[in-house]
């Protein structure tokens, strides 16, 4: 069996990882990476499908592991090349990425199950156990070829009271782990901190005291998924007698999902349309929103920019109830200050115990390890960091150190006669995606869209002879964004004039060759005698 992750490895995101036996393909979770700041312009980031395209017909299903972004996100783009590939997931599971696909205008063909349920599709045998994360219905997936059997464990941890009390079935790990893993995927995230995660319910004090003292409205951000938080906000409200308006497209969409289905308990009238809020006193005032992480267009950014319709005032009170995902700590301390600025008052993880990873620490990473004794182990979701601590975890409870594999996307490790071993690479490189586009925004791209940011653009009009090369009047210079006075440009004829010397306008007679003659010496002139490097265009006009 060849297991290939095409994301999630190196970064937390974009989850995604191929199965391949008998000439079928089995694909785990599908999953975006939120940009950072360093990919301005990007909406999302999808796995790179590259190795699949000519294979599609051979994929026989897309098993889902729970219903967060990073590990669904990604389904919309994959069936939108082969839109028939059966789904398979838990009930909510299925309900989110239903009504994803809707807006893409994609009709699934879905296949719920349930813990304990087992499916065959082509040569892989799947079975299903039940495992607590911070989503309701998370599943980790045992998958049995001839080749043997693997255990992905999804994103879990081992909350022994959990909100809906569905904990993680340790039992059911142990039956797999007498059977014989001979590989075992785990999750990785939380690798490098020591001792158990704290229970969900251990939050609800520091939540109820926010909803005790908040002099004004209160603002909860936190993903649209997670449905276990705003339970607790919401059952909070209702003990302090507020009000509770969901805000943003996908919270609504959710939360309904979460409601009909029965998983989100919200007791008659507390939710009410926001509009209707806007003539209650502010202490009866509860407002639910995206942009925990600090997402340029989910509603708390907005608000946070005075871009929002939901005006925040001076004594309202924001309350972050969802961790920090590595990569946005500037965009969300960015929010943070925003709305300090504003004079609210601001409630999170680093002032106050009103956020629990929904991932296993490494107390439980090792219990797992004990339990399973598996005989090769492949670190997943994590960053670089997060994979070593876990596989330094597996070392230590007596997985052999050549059996436990720290890989990166597109690294394909093989299983043969009990024993996994790298085997090869394919293609699995950043694929963005830039509003309709997909794919076509490139490194190159963002470097220009970078170089914009930082440094401006400056256009040069340059009318050229074309029998010399030579300029037949100054250069015009055009700038935005670049600072500039009638001095700043003096000196970048001469580099011009220089440049030009040197082509010869018998092998020179492309105007798109002149223009980048003309860039690259401008752009030099302002590096070395600025040390900017603003975007520079160059136009030639024919003389």
């Amino acid at each position: 069996m060849r297991v290939t992750p095409l994301g999630g490895l190196g970064e937390v995101g974009r989850n995604m990882t191929v199965f391949e036996f008998g000439g079928k393909l089995l694909i785990v979770d599908c999953g975006v990476l939120f940009p950072e700041e360093s990919q301005p312009g990007i909406d999302v980031i999808l796995p790179d499908f590259t190795s699949l395209r000519d294979r599609l017909k051979d994929v026989v299903a897309i098993v889902l592991t729970h219903g967060h972004e990073d590990h669904i996100g990604g389904v919309p783009y994959l069936l939108r090349e082969r839109p028939d590939i059966p789904v398979v997931g838990s009930e909510l599971t299925l309900a989110f990425i239903t009504a994803k696909l809707k807006e893409h205008r994609i009709k699934p063909v879905t296949v719920h199950v349930e813990a304990g349920d087992t499916r065959k599709y082509g040569p892989f045998g799947l079975e299903f156990v039940a495992v607590n994360h911070s989503i309701p219905d998370g599943l980790a997936v045992a998958i049995r070829t001839d080749a043997g059997m693997v255990l992905h464990t999804g994103d879990f941890k081992m909350d022994q009271f959990p909100l809906d009390n569905r904990i993680t079935d340790l039992r059911h790990f142990a039956r797999l782990g007498e059977e014989g893993v001979d590989l075992f995927l785990v999750d990785s995230t939380n690798a490098e901190v020591g001792g158990f995660t704290i229970s969900e319910r251990d939050l609800t004090p520091a939540i109820d005291q926010v909803f005790a003292t908040a002099p004004r409205r209160i603002i909860v951000s936190s993903f649209a998924s997670h449905v276990h938080r705003i339970q607790q906000v919401l059952d909070s409200a209702h003990a302090h007698g507020r009000k509770v308006a969901f805000v943003g497209r996908s919270m609504v969409r959710n939360m309904g999902i979460a409601r009909d289905l029965g998983y989100l308990k919200i007791p008659r009238g507390l939710v009410v349309d926001f509009k209707k809020l806007e003539s209650m006193p502010d202490t009866k005032v509860t407002l639910i929103c995206t942009g925990s992480q600090g997402e340029p267009m989910a509603a708390l950014s907005r608000m946070a920019n005075r871009d929002h319709q939901i005006a925040l005032n001076e004594g309202d009170t924001v309350l972050l109830a969802s961790s920090l995902i590595p990569g946005n700590e500037s965009a969300i301390y960015g929010i943070i200050n925003k709305l300090t600025d504003i004079g609210a008052n601001v409630v999170h993880k680093g002032n106050a115990k009103v956020h629990v990873s929904g991932h296993a620490s490494a107390g439980e990473l090792v219990y797992c390890y004990n339990i399973v004794r598996p005989r090769n182990v492949l670190p997943v979701h994590g960053e670089s960091k997060h994979l070593h601590a876990n596989a330094a975890l597996a070392e230590r409870t007596g997985v052999p150190s050549d059996r436990v594999i720290v890989a990166r996307d597109g690294v394909t490790v093989d299983l043969v006669d009990g024993r996994a071993t790298v085997s090869g690479k394919v293609d699995a490189g950043m694929v963005y995606v830039d509003g309709q586009t997909v794919g076509r925004a490139t490194e190159d791209t963002l470097r220009e869209r970078r170089m914009l940011r930082e440094g401006g653009v400056v256009t040069v009009l340059a009318l050229i002879d074309p029998d010399t090369n030579a300029l037949a009047e100054p250069l015009e210079f055009l700038a935005r964004g670049f600072v500039h006075d009638s001095s700043t440009f003096a000196g970048a004829t001469a580099e011009v004039e220089k440049a030009l010397a040197n082509t010869s306008p018998k092998q020179t007679t492309d105007v798109a060759e002149l223009e980048k003659v003309i860039a690259r010496a401008v752009g030099r002139f302002f590096q070395r005698t600025y040390r900017r490097e603003p975007v520079v265009m160059a136009v030639v006009v024919d003389a």
